[in-house]
């Protein structure tokens, strides 16, 4: 894909050190050859998933019908057949990514798939399953996606520990970030150093949520300062969380772990779709762009991002005291930080977790209508 003008504005997002991942997987992407061609095309270097992905991708079409018809055969219950037609898919796209995975030495070329949601709260219980997928996708260039709960705290640390590698999803605080990087730098300080070169991680921090939770208390506020407001806290907040990745980076701490070989867990912009038509398409891709970075987009902000993207290489750089004025004058119009982010943590793993009970209740209805 190219911009109108013949600019490769992909390539160039590439260049400027930040990693291209699509945020979508189905089986007919994987059966047309879509998701190859986007890798060996358009610079996509990695593939995110989530279960309203899953959820989505089995709702329609026939592509899932051969196995579920098997799986019905073999009277799986719905909670093994999620796994199993998850983890097809997931394995096929690595498989597709490997390339990238080896041409990278291991940085991209990663597949991300995720615990189920409703673990969430369970640390133990979501360190088995994590265990479970890692096992069952059996690919190096896995990522296994566990949410930033207090309770996914301490899991992520185990399974870094046991060299599995790990997207850490649902980041919408500065201070939760903190934590983990303090959870990934344990759980590498607890690994095997032959298990250090080979294990992967990023943060995923979720964009254009904190806007629509900020937009919505600005419009109720309904004056004009409020309104000036508008569309500025997600950007500000990513780039804040840059500026925490640039100072844990520079740690003696973490110092010590890249003496033994860790690479760094690189920030990924996460939720960059825009949700407001008052906004540009490409405003969360071309604002966040930095080196060392993840910014995985649905396809049409990947279409969108090639056609009219802005790429300025290090836009983050020297915005860090413009992006906490934001915050201090949101604070000043009655918005609270603080609670914007409770709120989304708390409905983003509800949300997933709906996600995951409507996926169970599409594969029932189709495992109930398969051939018996």
């Amino acid at each position: 894909m190219t911009a109108s003008d013949g600019r490769d504005t992909l390539g160039e997002l590439t260049a400027a050190g930040v990693s291209i991942w699509l945020d979508d997987i189905s089986r007919d992407r994987l059966n047309t050859g879509n998701l190859t061609a986007l890798v060996t095309e358009d610079h996509v270097r990695g593939v995110t998933s989530n279960p309203t992905i899953f959820a989505h991708a089995m709702a329609k079409g026939a592509a899932y019908d051969k196995q579920l018809d098997d799986l019905s055969l073999r009277g799986v219950d719905v909670e093994e057949a999620s796994r199993m037609l998850t983890t097809f898919d997931i394995r096929w796209a690595c498989d597709v990514l490997r390339p990238v995975f080896d041409e990278s030495a291991g940085v991209d070329g990663r597949v991300s798939i995720e615990v189920d949601p409703r673990l969430a709260k369970d640390t133990g219980r979501t360190i088995a399953e994590a265990r479970q997928l890692w096992w069952l996708v059996d690919r190096p260039n896995l990522f296994i996606k566990i949410p930033a709960t207090v309770e996914g705290l301490p899991a992520i640390t185990a399974c870094l520990a046991e060299g599995i590698s790990v997207n850490v999803t649902l980041i919408f605080s500065l201070e939760r970030y903190g934590q983990v990087i303090d959870a990934f730098m344990a759980g590498l300080e607890q690994a095997a150093d032959s298990d250090l070169p080979s294990l992967g991680s990023v943060a995923s921090f979720f964009v254009s949520r904190v806007d629509t939770e900020v937009d919505k208390r600005l419009d109720a506020i309904g004056t004009p300062e409020a309104e000036a407001m508008r569309g500025k806290a997600a950007v500000a907040n990513a780039r804040l969380a840059y500026e925490l990745f640039e100072q844990r980076t520079a740690t003696p701490r973490w110092q010590a772990l890249a003496e033994r070989g860790a690479r760094v867990q690189r920030p990924l912009w996460a939720s960059t779709s825009t949700k407001s038509p008052a906004y540009k398409d490409t405003l969360y891709v071309d604002d966040l762009v930095a080196p060392d970075t993840v910014n995985t987009m649905p396809e049409p902000t990947l279409h969108a991002v090639a056609d009219h993207g802005t790429i300025v290489p290090n836009a983050i750089a020297g915005t860090y005291q413009a992006s906490r004025e934001v915050f201090a004058e949101l604070e000043r119009l009655g918005v609270s930080y603080d609670d914007v982010v409770l709120v989304l943590e708390d409905e983003g793993v509800s949300k997933f977790a709906d996600s995951w009970n409507e996926l169970l209740a599409t594969i029932q209805g189709q495992l109930g209508t398969s051939k018996k």
